[in-house]
């Protein structure tokens, strides 16, 4: 039994693994296993359990399948620990972490987020632990494992956490609404589907999803009409306005940039988490047309 395990030690656990083949199946059990901890025993074939309930026992002989869930926060973190990506100021930092290609020092992060560096600090010490950035001796960043973060925020901050839905139809269909978009001069960003064909070509969007402060101000300019069933258009009230505040100008209308379309995807219904995987694809391919 470990003390602790951070994702950032399981690749030298599994290689341990690998040294001890033909012995028995090892099982890995800790007081506490992060969802990040869980998620790298998994992809490494790990049987792991904790003590809160959370467990993943495989075995082939005989035959034995245990899959449990207990706690996703540690009930032993103390209470000034950041516990998880959620809430808007956590989402600036991941934003800049993923967009910029040069790490800021936490302080320089913290100006450019509008936060106390005492709150960075914590993030990124959260972030060291579950092995999303590392850092060197003296705390700088010295790499940030962007897609594994993007995805580990929209995980713990989905985009129903992040905003409020309304819903609406515009019987003239989403590309009469992206035209009319383009003539505004008003804050707003189209996100999810319609954003990721404009940075990575794909079939035509079912839905319009568009982050904006006034939605039924919006929907009034754009003539939309309340839908709960048959809707099109999808108006997202941001918890943080500081959401609305990049954004890539493609034929006259504001898409969210890519790091915030990925995240929106991927904790979106339907067929969004596969436009996700498809956006990340690209943004990997290429990161000097979107990180700066």
């Amino acid at each position: 039994m470990r003390a602790t395990l951070e994702p950032r030690s399981v690749p030298g656990l599994a290689g341990a693994q690998e040294r001890r083949r033909g012995q028995p199946t090892q099982l890995v059990v800790v007081p506490f296993l992060s969802r990040g901890t869980r998620t790298r025993l998994r992809e490494v074939g790990a049987n792991y359990l904790d003590l809160t309930g959370n467990a993943s026992i495989a075995i082939e002989r005989p035959g034995l399948f245990i899959e449990t869930s207990g706690a996703d926060e540690d009930p032993n973190r103390t209470p000034r620990a950041a516990r998880s990506l959620r809430g808007a100021k956590a989402g600036r930092v991941v934003r800049l972490l993923v967009d910029l290609q040069e790490s800021p020092g936490v302080r320089e992060l913290a100006a450019l987020a509008g936060l106390d560096a005492g709150y960075v600090s914590r993030i990124l010490a959260l972030l060291d632990g579950e092995g999303l950035i590392q850092r060197g001796k003296r705390g700088k960043i010295e790499s940030v494992d962007w897609p594994r973060l993007l995805r580990t925020w929209a995980d713990e901050s989905p985009i129903d956490a992040r905003g409020v839905r309304h819903t609406y139809l515009d019987p003239r269909g989403i590309e009469a609404t992206l035209r009319r978009l383009a003539q505004l001069d008003t804050e707003y960003l189209v996100t999810c589907e319609a954003a990721a064909r404009a940075y990575a070509p794909t079939t035509s969007p079912p839905l319009l999803t568009i982050w904006t402060a006034d939605a039924e101000r919006l929907a009034e300019v754009l003539a939309l009409r309340p839908a709960k069933a048959g809707m099109n258009v999808i108006l997202v009230e941001p918890r943080d306005e500081r959401v609305l505040a990049e954004f890539q100008l493609r034929d006259g209308v504001r898409f969210a940039p890519p790091s915030q379309v990925a995240a929106d995807l991927l904790s979106s219904p339907g067929r969004g988490p596969n436009e996700a995987d498809s956006l990340l694809s690209w943004m990997e391919a290429h990161p000097g047309d979107w990180r700066r």
